[in-house]
């Protein structure tokens, strides 16, 4: 029996989500991402508690619980730079600190951040100086802590296109800044993902956080069901070499300033989503 090529160049990538679209309870969280076959786990609350008001305590008793159940952390996913840029440089760069401590303590080197909200009476244009001013103060930060963070294309911050994004990757040009890449934030701001943005933004992208939407609606739908090109984007990315972490964030039950929620039932049916395309393309997800 010969092998067909998908399975001649079959690919590992990292399985992971975010806890807190399962249950505020971690334990909760732990419990699905393992029954859907994840090694890792996305951390963006736990106990209601977000990442940036986390004690040491708490923390400590996160990764005890999480080591316990046999996942590791993906990354921590920080609500820095989900702020109006009116407010003053070190705001955001004091709550990264706070935030780097909670990454450390619970052992990973990504830390998830945003490019800023402007007034309704301001353009892209005319905050792009302060953000790249922020960008680049949130980015030394990183840099001396030795870790590493990843920018989302959230629809209406300053990197919510895929130029804009590209913009503040070549002004800031450090390692310690990269892209997190979600194709249902582009879609909800008229962006065709993979046709638009890939090929500008493929040399920054470390990081890929799942789910799909619908570009007439802007709803965010199971993977594949929606117009992010999610096929086309998992098969360049294993045409490039892509071997990191597949993040499931579904928002299919609410959505909310600092993130959303899909409650087990619906998080299983977008994990399973996800495997469908991921196993389309020979790709292998633990």
């Amino acid at each position: 029996m010969t092998e067909t090529s998908t399975e001649k160049t079959r690919t590992a990538w990292q399985l992971s989500g975010f806890g807190d679209e399962v249950d505020p309870d971690p334990a909760i969280q732990a419990a699905v991402m393992l029954a859907l076959g994840a090694s890792y786990i996305e951390v963006r609350s736990a106990w209601g508690v977000n990442v940036s008001e986390l004690t040491p305590e708490q923390v400590s008793e996160l990764k005890e619980l999480m080591d316990a159940k046999g996942l590791k952390v993906s990354a921590v996913a920080s609500p820095v730079g989900k702020v109006d840029i009116s407010l003053p440089v070190e705001h955001e760069v004091e709550r990264l600190r706070q935030i780097i401590s909670v990454a450390k303590g619970l052992d990973t080197k990504y830390i998830r951040i945003f490019s800023f909200y402007r007034s309704e009476t301001q353009t892209p244009e005319e905050i792009r100086d302060d953000v790249i001013t922020r960008m680049r103060a949130l980015t030394a930060e990183a840099e001396s802590a030795g870790v590493v963070l990843l920018h989302e294309n959230e629809k209406d911050i300053y990197g919510d296109t895929p130029q804009r994004v590209l913009d503040i990757m070549e002004s800031v040009d450090s390692p310690a800044l990269r892209v997190a890449w979600d194709n249902a934030n582009f879609v909800q701001v008229g962006v065709r993902p993979f046709t638009d943005g890939y090929a500008m933004l493929r040399p920054y992208l470390e990081y890929l956080q799942v789910k799909d939407a619908i570009m007439a609606t802007g709803e965010v739908v199971p993977s594949g069901q929606g117009d992010g090109e999610l096929d086309a984007t998992i098969a360049a990315l294993k045409a490039d070499g892509y071997a990191g972490f597949a993040s499931l964030e579904p928002h299919l039950a609410s959505h909310h300033e600092l993130g959303g929620f899909s409650g087990p039932v619906a998080f299983g049916t977008a994990a399973r989503a996800f495997a469908g395309l991921a196993a389309k393309n020979g790709i292998e997800l633990s």
